[in-house]
């Protein structure tokens, strides 16, 4: 135990490792932060200038941008209603109207903290179960990924506000949008009529970008005379008392993200989604309803989307397999400096897995940090005139969406899904639905065709498999409750 302790402790003695954890964490806040500029991004073109670093000061920027940068995504959600990476899609639901009461310091230093809270619980479940949890994860089979994608497509019903019809087709839109494209099993074009632009298919932060951001410009252009709201910046650091009334939802909240973070392909996204759906579960009766600025809401996605964190590390240090999009390129940053990340590791170089701990730990003390400090500059974007306000939005959502692949007809589908969402928001549906179907969607479509070839498209063996596996039996209980939820309260409305 001393030595797991020397090694926690390597990146907070050194100066200069402790120096690129901060300046990886600050750069993430602010990386994450700009639509389209993903946390994925950041870390891969980092890459190319660690190559002849040592690999402790690689990994120290590394575990900083990942923590900065998935919190990051939550200030233009709350401020802005455009999330900065997907994973803060669920924290613009309360957050933006949050922002619109005045109250975005509030929100914005309340997200910080809870924030601190789901990183610290999924860097603590990374140092005590990873073993654990990791051959947990093992056991997942590909009906148990299809199971889980229908579970996180019924919560629909949590993200479509009032009508549960309306949020229904908003889902079904997203997963047709996401079949556009190169089938992933038989490369054969699907809806793409020909189009050599449609074989790429629709990149989902794209569509996030113009249903959230440039939806919402042309929705603000019929208040462009209002003034701006001012914002109340009295009380940016949450009061104890607050932080202990919503402590033992965001522990909650935040073993869900550490579980969907640690199942590889997954990621903050899907475990925000389900956060939120159990905090609308476990809170009957919020002070203010959820999508209205429940302070419920933006607990739970901020608290899940940074456990998750933590989960993603854990397949990744303990069976060499990402858990996310960002775990996978950091894996090949590992393989660059000639380590082999898997079931050995803990055994072979463990001073690696604790390091790695520690700086995850420091980077997640550095959100704190920097993420309760310059609240009050950031919370004047609101406050700035709309003639103003909004230009800049659209100039920052075309560069942010170009800068995905470099492509042009990204940006033409950001304006489309933009239209579009206009539309549909005048018309009182939700769109978050929408990217939920587009993220889920694909997901859905493989994990069962490859649950069908793996019994030889014996319906009977596929059926029997969900019922006899633990795991698939569990999933299928949550979808039917979950079901019947949303039927209930479909009825009741």
């Amino acid at each position: 135990m001393a030595n797991a302790f020397d090694y926690f402790s390597i990146g907070w003695a050194d100066p200069y490792l402790f120096f690129l954890t901060a300046l990886g964490t600050f750069a993430g806040i602010y990386v994450g932060a700009i639509p389209g500029l993903s946390v994925t991004m950041a870390v891969s073109i980092l890459i190319s200038f660690t190559f002849s670093w040592d690999v402790n000061e690689a990994l120290a920027l590394m575990a900083g941008i990942f923590m900065g940068g998935v919190y990051g995504g939550s200030r233009t959600a709350i401020l802005l209603n455009i999330p900065g990476a997907p994973s803060a899609m669920v924290t613009a639901l309360d957050g933006y109207p949050l922002a619109k009461q005045g109250e975005a310091g509030q929100a914005i230093g309340l997200s910080t903290v809870m924030s601190f809270v789901g990183g610290l619980v999924g860097i603590i479940v990374l140092a005590v179960a990873a073993p654990v949890i990791s051959e947990f994860t093992l056991m997942f089979a590909p009906r148990d990924y299809f199971l889980l994608a229908v579970l996180g497509l019924l919560l629909v019903g949590a993200l479509s506000g009032e009508s549960l019809a309306k949020g229904i087709f908003c889902a079904a839109l997203g997963v047709s949008l996401g079949m556009i494209g190169l089938d992933p099993l038989t490369a054969e074009e699907r809806f793409t009529f020909g189009s050599l632009e449609l074989t790429g298919g629709i990149p989902y932060i794209a569509a996030m970008i113009g249903f959230f951001g440039i939806a919402e410009v042309f929705i603000q252009l019929h208040q462009i005379g209002i003034q701006p709201i001012r914002q109340n910046l009295d009380k940016i650091l949450p009061s104890w008392t607050l932080v202990k009334k919503y402590l033992p939802l965001s522990l909650q909240t935040s073993g869900i993200g550490v579980i969907i973070g640690a199942l590889p392909g997954t990621g903050g996204d899907i475990a925000a989604m389900l956060a939120y759906d159990h905090a609308k579960r476990v809170t009957p009766e919020p002070a203010t309803p959820f999508g209205e600025g429940a302070y419920e809401g933006l607990i739970a996605a901020e608290s899940s989307n940074n456990a998750a964190v933590g989960g993603a590390y854990i397949p990744m240090l303990t069976l060499g397999m990402p858990g996310d999009a960002v775990t996978a390129v950091i894996i090949g940053a590992l393989f660059i400096h000639g380590i082999q990340p898997g079931p050995l590791m803990l055994t072979e170089t463990p001073h690696l897995f604790w390091y790695t701990v520690g700086n995850l730990t420091l980077a997640n003390l550095c959100i704190l940090v920097f993420g309760l400090t310059g609240i009050r500059l950031f919370s004047k974007i609101v406050q700035c005139p709309k003639g103003i306000l909004l230009p800049v939005i659209i100039v920052l959502s075309v560069v942010g969406t170009y800068a995905i692949q470099n492509s042009v007809t990204d940006v033409y589908w950001m304006f489309g899904c933009g239209i579009l969402g206009y539309f549909l928001k005048t018309y009182g549906y939700q769109v978050a639905p929408i990217i939920l179907g587009i993220i889920l969607g694909p997901l859905m479509d493989v994990s069962y065709r490859r649950a069908v070839i793996s019994v030889q498209d014996d319906l009977g063996s596929f059926l029997w498999a969900m019922v006899s596996n633990p795991i698939s039996l569990a999933l299928v209980v949550g979808i039917a409750v979950v079901l019947i939820n949303n039927l209930r309260k479909s009825r009741a409305g």
